[in-house]
């Protein structure tokens, strides 16, 4: 798996085999976990420095809420709150790289101008009219992309989510978006895949993706998992007796702790993440323990 470079020198390396940690920030009110809500651009850029004191390899921040049920956020309203951030934290850690979780191909370009580096796009290239300004922002800018899996919308996309050979649907996804965003210039070595974790997904389905992980690396490209704190955890603590009116998100960070140190066993490359000083912690730990598995022959 090849680095990629980034803008102004920057880079995402994976040649030491362990999961980059990608921390959240959020500009939204409605956020489903409210600790990563960030109210200003000087909050934003105080506690991306605190995330990169903590071990954060990548920032990812977002002005509307992908999670399930929630509205699209206005195109302007998303960019006037993206912008400002993205530029503050931009000046406080230069060598950081950002991320921006958007759908929104404009508000896409207005933040790769004001320092951001990678689009981290939860819309799987979908409608096809957005996908197409999409797929052309990539060509020309050169910015790394995010591709996500997803079933539907977010307002509609947990209502009742069903396949009829999930992994093999999954794979087929990322097999037929891969050679489009290919076909029209997008450089393959330019792409992480997301296999969405609780878009548009049953409980079965999001269990599923955390069983094979490495199955996904027959792409040959990086792997990003984004499961903090969301409700499929919460359902399994739920499930094990923890509560009988439901985890909430406040109380799922064991759950998570759990899920990271999976996904760093099994091969992931960048784990997206609330806490990322624990978090870190757990990667740090099942990577230890996996480079001694393979050392050892055990």
């Amino acid at each position: 798996m090849t680095d990629i470079t980034l803008f102004g020198g920057r880079k995402l390396s994976f040649a030491s085999d362990k999961p980059l940690v990608m921390g959240i920030l959020n500009m939204t009110s409605d956020s489903f976990y409210a600790p990563s809500r960030i109210k200003s651009a000087s909050d934003a850029a105080s506690k991306a420095s605190a995330m990169a004191r903590e071990g954060a390899d990548i920032i990812d921040i977002g002005a509307e809420s992908t999670r399930p049920g929630s509205m699209p956020v206005g195109e302007d309203d998303e960019i006037a709150a993206l912008t400002p951030v993205v530029e503050a934290v931009r000046r406080a850690l230069p060598e950081m790289p950002i991320s921006i979780d958007t759908r929104n191909p404009r508000a896409a370009r207005m933040t790769l101008k004001a320092g951001a580096d990678i689009v981290n796009d939860v819309s799987g290239l979908e409608p096809e009219g957005m996908a197409g300004e999409m797929v052309s922002l990539l060509r020309e800018s050169g910015a790394a992309y995010v591709l996500t899996h997803t079933q539907g919308t977010p307002d509609v996309m947990q209502n009742d989510p069903r396949y009829d050979d999930f992994f093999a649907e999954l794979l087929e996804f990322f097999e037929r978006k891969l050679k489009i965003l290919s076909l029209a210039g997008v450089s393959r070595e330019r792409v992480i895949i997301d296999p969405g974790v609780g878009f548009g997904k049953a409980q079965r389905d999001n269990l599923e993706i955390l069983a094979n992980i490495g199955e996904l690396g027959r792409f040959g490209l990086p792997v990003l998992i984004g499961a903090s704190r969301k409700s499929f955890i919460g359902r399994v603590m739920d499930e094990a007796g923890f509560s009988e009116i439901g985890v909430p998100p406040e109380e799922r960070l064991g759950g998570t702790l759990a899920v990271s140190a999976i996904c760093a066993a099994d091969g992931a490359s960048i784990i997206r993440v609330h806490d990322v000083k624990e978090n870190r912690q757990a990667i740090e730990i099942a990577n230890a323990v996996r480079i001694f598995r393979h050392d050892s022959g055990v």
